[in-house]
């Protein structure tokens, strides 16, 4: 279930020093558990793999995302880019909210740090930035992970949007999504972008971008869409 497990082990030390105190309170919970899934998209285009200001300021948006999840919660991170398993294995996380394994603020202080790290990463070749950006393949690979009917979920991307693979090319202010066959989120709640056309810097391809990213969102059977250039 549990990957990174040389960070998870550190993250299990932390989360036993106040599991006791939060474990009075988890059977009494009003909200339901649900899904997150967080991609980090490692494409040269995207600002966050080399900007640590906007990174941090990605990673304290998700933590926020995840610190409240109710137990049972599902949370999972991976990293997209080139169209290749091995290349983006660095970052792979599982877990589910417990109160003696994993608390939602340790989980939140986790994934944050992680993603706020991205940039000194990739600086010293922990991590490899990636020459394209598969972003629908990864939405489709996720697919087969998640079951709304069970739980709900929302799926956080790190990213830009600039789909540019051999499916389609956002790029250079061109190029359309090709729309999901099927709803392959049927009954999902959310798919967020953070860093919607970050790198662009022209307010014309942040309205493009997310009309489009709109549209492939509705036919993939989330419930709604949400892409912030800024926040």
């Amino acid at each position: 279930m549990r990957r990174f497990s040389m960070i998870a082990a550190a993250l299990a030390v932390s989360a036993a020093a106040g599991s006791a105190v939060w474990a009075d309170d988890y059977y009494n919970t009003p909200s339901p558990p649900r899904t997150i899934i967080v991609g980090v998209d490692l494409s040269t285009s995207n600002p966050l793999i080399v900007d640590t200001a906007f990174a941090a300021k990605v990673a304290a948006r998700i933590g926020s995302m995840i610190q409240g999840l109710a137990p049972h919660s599902r949370i999972s991170l991976r990293s997209f880019g080139a169209y290749d398993s091995g290349a983006n294995a660095a970052l792979t996380f599982d877990t589910t909210i417990a109160p003696k394994t994993a608390r939602p603020e340790d989980i939140a202080r986790f994934i944050s740090s992680v993603i706020a790290g991205v940039p000194k990463l990739v600086s010293n070749g922990k991590l490899q930035a990636q020459n394209a950006t598969n972003i629908i393949a990864f939405l489709d690979n996720m697919a087969a992970t998640v079951d709304c009917r069970a739980q709900p979920a929302t799926v956080i991307l790190a990213s830009d949007g600039i789909e540019d693979s051999k499916l389609a090319n956002l790029s250079h202010r061109r190029g359309d999504l090709p729309m999901p066959a099927r709803a392959l989120y049927q009954g999902c709640d959310q798919l967020v972008i953070l860093g919607l056309a970050q790198g662009v810097k022209d307010p014309r391809e942040t309205l493009r971008l997310r009309e489009e990213w709109t549209a492939w969102a509705q036919a993939a059977g989330f419930k709604s869409f949400t892409g912030l250039n800024d926040w």
